[in-house]
């Protein structure tokens, strides 16, 4: 079984939603036998690289409510995550441009870390309120994910992998992604959004049917 996911690091239902997914294969015993492959998205491409602006403060201004309001908002969606097992701190989150956290996953995926990478790197803004789009943070993520420093450096110091972090933001387009996690299994059924753990199981039951028959 094959699952894509378009995700985008600074997308807080793009982590719950992976928790979620990863507790229906689990629950199912399917995760030695899935391919879970991460596609790159932007929710805002126009974030300007290395700005460190406080997502909260972000918030409040993009939608013209109290920092009080902003921050309520936030905890309510940290009381989701809360529920899969992940604590958000609100109060850190940096905000991000995550061209170059795309480009370090599809290094990554080379090299057979892709789901590390992917999961630190979430990890990072979410959790560890770190700047995604600040270079030394990427190093340090990608050493921890168990990548070479040099070789990361090369990545993010030319425009290697963008192409395919553009090809993946093209496709979402084509087939009609209008908002992350979007999860695609076998290029046959399509489940939008941090979905319950239920609407996952059933999916891959119905897959994994197909698949045995």
């Amino acid at each position: 079984m094959k699952i894509e996911i378009w995700s985008d690091y600074v997308c807080p239902f793009c982590y719950i939603g992976k928790r979620r997914l990863e507790e229906a294969l689990k629950a199912m015993n399917l995760e030695d036998d899935t391919e879970v492959v991460f596609k790159a998205f932007q929710l805002d491409p126009n974030t300007p690289v290395g700005a460190g602006r406080s997502v909260p403060e972000d918030l409040a201004k993009k939608y013209g409510m109290s920092l009080d309001e902003a921050k309520k908002m936030l905890d309510n969606v940290a009381d989701q995550a809360k529920t899969v097992g992940l604590n958000f701190d609100v109060e850190s989150m940096i905000g991000a441009n995550t061209f170059n956290a795309h480009r370090l996953a599809k290094l990554a995926e080379t090299e057979g870390k892709g789901e590390a990478a992917s999961e630190r790197l979430l990890q990072g803004h979410f959790v560890n309120g770190e700047a995604v789009d600040n270079e030394d943070t990427l190093l340090a993520i990608a050493e921890e994910a168990g990548l070479s420093a040099d070789r990361v450096q090369q990545v993010l110091q030319s425009d290697e992998f963008a192409e395919d972090v553009k090809k993946d933001i093209e496709e979402a387009g084509q087939i009609g992604v209008r908002g992350v996690p979007f999860f695609v299994i076998n290029r046959k059924y399509a489940i939008s959004g941090a979905q319950p753990v239920e609407a996952f199981t059933e999916a891959l039951k119905k897959v994994a049917a197909e698949e045995t028959n």
